[in-house]
């Protein structure tokens, strides 16, 4: 089985936003619970911000011609203290009949790919500690923890 990533097109965006709603409950924090719809809306918004910046870039895994799965990256970031170019990973989701058969790993290394060639000396992403098998996938692909994000929920009732 052939597996390919490409950039997409204006055809992948129904893709991109039926897999990318599907999936946003997954990165939702025990810490901040919100419904899945929140989540789907959330995601929405992500995907307009980056299609409307000049460094949004999405890429496209395909397996034997089908869609499987995308990754959205911001490609001209400035990292705050060193002020080199980084690039972020907004979004990445996997169809889930595509999940668990190397499709992640192809996305992960194409953005890092794109990142490099646009002259990038980092790229990041946000991953909820709860979220287990994408940290492995992380890990594995080379990405060490570097900050935090803490949080201290404050009013009464919440987590």
């Amino acid at each position: 089985m052939a597996l390919t990533v490409r950039r997409a097109t204006p055809v992948d965006q129904d893709f991109v936003n039926a897999t990318g709603t599907q999936s946003a409950h997954t990165s939702l924090s025990p810490v901040r619970p919100a419904s899945a719809h929140a989540a789907a809306e959330a995601f929405l918004r992500a995907a307009q911000f980056c299609a409307e910046r000049e460094d949004g870039t999405t890429l496209i895994a395909e397996r034997d011609g089908e869609r499987a799965g995308f990754v959205m990256l911001l490609l001209d970031l400035t990292e705050d203290v060193t002020l080199q170019r980084q690039a972020f990973i907004v979004y990445m989701a996997v169809a889930p009949e595509h999940q668990r058969r190397g499709v992640a790993r192809a996305l992960l290394a194409a953005a890092e790919e794109e990142a490099r060639a646009r002259g990038a000396s980092h790229i990041s992403l946000m991953v909820t500690q709860a979220n287990e098998p994408a940290r492995m996938l992380y890990t594995l692909a080379g990405f060490i923890d570097e900050r935090a994000q803490m949080t201290k929920p404050l009013r009464s009732g919440a987590r």
